[in-house]
């Protein structure tokens, strides 16, 4: 006979959301076989509607349970001569839907950084120095890296862009919402703004979040 809690918990199952489960899951351990990544960490989660392609593969690193979710997009320049990972995800990131990271260069993400949706980093842009010819025929510019601390979090459809040289955001920082950061930050700083300004930093002496504004 059915106790109270077990009936509770038959009726709360979501036989769709288990199936997702298992498609993801498949999915994972097919990118995982078929796809050249350049490291492949174990409990590792991709959504199979997440674009990456195979030529691209063989230039990302994932680490230990590094989730992608839905309509994540990761994509890598081609015509790299080295083999040299430029998209790094440390253990424990989790990239939120819809996200976009296209590298160049370099891009790493170190460990447990978590990514809301909508998020862009790019370690370069679009060429548009001659107005005479489509921007889409100019290639791109030549860009920096960007390297995102451990623990840190990046707020909703926030935009992260590397002009020229290292674009450094310290561990354990904060980039609020719809924010666009294009230079470098400390560690344990809350940023936000277009441009992103810094509006708090941690003080370890006294344990609390001082505003800098």
């Amino acid at each position: 006979m059915q106790t109270h809690e077990h009936r509770e918990r038959f009726i709360g199952e979501d036989p769709f959301a288990l199936f997702g489960r298992a498609i993801k899951k498949l999915n994972t351990l097919w990118l995982r076989e078929t796809y050249r990544f350049a490291a492949f960490g174990n409990r590792v989660s991709i959504h199979p509607s997440c674009d990456i392609s195979k030529s691209s593969s063989r230039y990302i690193s994932l680490g230990d349970a590094v989730s992608l979710a839905q309509d994540v997009w990761l994509n890598v320049l081609g015509g790299a001569e080295d083999s040299a990972p430029k998209m790094i995800f440390g253990k424990g990131c989790n990239i939120g839907r819809r996200s976009s990271i296209s590298a160049k260069n370099r891009i790493e993400l170190q460990d447990d950084v978590l990514l809301a949706p909508s998020v862009l980093i790019m370690d370069h842009n679009h060429e548009f120095a001659n107005p005479n010819v489509p921007i889409h025929s100019q290639g791109q510019t030549e860009g920096g890296t960007i390297v995102i601390g451990k623990n840190s979090w990046i707020g909703y459809g926030a935009v992260i862009l590397s002009v020229s040289g290292e674009l450094a955001l310290g561990q354990n920082s904060v980039v609020g919402a719809n924010s666009v950061v294009t230079k470098s930050f400390p560690p344990y700083s809350v940023v936000a703004g277009n441009p992103a300004r810094l509006i708090k930093k941690y003080d370890l002496a006294s344990g609390t979040w001082v505003r800098t504004l």
